[in-house]
């Protein structure tokens, strides 16, 4: 659980904001053990705050694009 060095998980699951915030530092710093949910990089795609270079990437994995 390296990309949560500085917050309690259980406290941020409860809220979508903290979901949100867990998702978007498995993705810029790696989600360790865990599987990132493909459904949920895509329902929140528009909100995240990623790495430019991250985003690029995710997005040319995704839709096969770069849309940024």
């Amino acid at each position: 659980m390296t990309y949560l060095w500085d917050y309690d998980e259980k406290e941020l699951k409860k809220t979508e904001q903290g979901r949100m915030f867990i998702l978007e530092r498995m993705l810029n710093y790696g989600p360790g053990e865990k599987k990132i949910n493909l459904s949920d990089v895509k329902k929140y795609w528009d909100k995240l705050n990623l790495f430019p270079n991250n985003k690029r990437l995710m997005e040319l994995l995704i839709w096969g694009k770069v849309r940024s």
